[in-house]
């Protein structure tokens, strides 16, 4: 129990209400080490789940409500863990102990276990390039370090081509241009960029960026034939 849990006067349940999913037997002493479990797979607090108010004392919440949808889905969720551990039993191990499934195996500190471009994707979705990439830069700050995220050029360069099939050219050249400032020594973000750029109709600037990837990767053909093409469009 935490200091502040004490401090409140809060207790687990004897007897836990409401299980649905684990064992309705089970003593709050049981139920404790796996709620912690949970939290900390998804880096979240009770309030993430339970009815209650984030900074409020435990004895505040309502731990047997249902109101909170999370709670179901969290519910549903564990069922699915328990459905995929029974079909690795099926497998053969291919080491010298069967894989498991646990929470964190995908949420790896994270509410929702989504890969990086979705995140972006999903942001710029709802709020646009701007706050996508502030996101992009906060979850850097929160994650380059934990393994939770690919923080490696390919995912940007993903979300770089889903803001460019969106026909948003001006969003498409600022992603790409991170990525390129972030893996200078990559051919592939600068034939990006340059690509980014020739939607764009900005034929100056994708030929510097070709030339600059075809520098860094010479078997680069892409960006040699894109360069054919740029040198026969008649200068105006």
């Amino acid at each position: 129990m935490s200091t502040w849990a004490q401090q409140d006067g809060w207790s687990w349940p004897e007897k836990p209400r409401n299980l649905q999913v684990l064992p309705k037997e089970w003593p709050g002493s049981r139920l404790s080490p796996v709620m912690r479990g949970f939290t900390r797979a998804l880096g979240v607090r009770c309030s993430y789940c339970h009815t209650g108010e984030e900074g409020k004392p435990l004895s505040t919440y309502d731990f047997a409500s249902d109101q909170n949808p999370n709670k179901n889905r969290a519910r549903e969720m564990l069922r699915m863990l328990g459905s995929v551990n029974d079909h690795l039993k099926k497998i053969e191990p291919s080491g010298d102990k069967r894989v498991n499934m646990w929470c964190h195996t995908c949420h790896r500190g994270r509410p929702r276990p989504m890969t990086l471009e979705e995140e972006l994707g999903e942001q710029y979705r709802m709020k646009g390039v701007d706050t996508a990439l502030t996101h992009y830069e906060d979850l850097k700050k929160k994650y380059l370090e934990k393994g939770a995220y690919d923080f490696s050029e390919r995912p940007l360069n993903i979300f770089g081509y889903e803001v460019l099939e969106k026909k948003d050219t001006a969003g498409a050249i600022r992603v790409f241009t991170l990525n390129a400032k972030t893996f200078p020594k990559s051919a592939n973000v600068w034939d990006s960029l340059a690509e980014a750029y020739m939607k764009a109709g900005d034929t100056k600037s994708a030929k510097r960026y070709y030339e600059k990837s075809l520098k860094l990767d010479p078997k680069n053909e892409e960006a040699r034939d894109n360069l054919k093409k740029i040198k026969e469009v008649p200068r105006r």
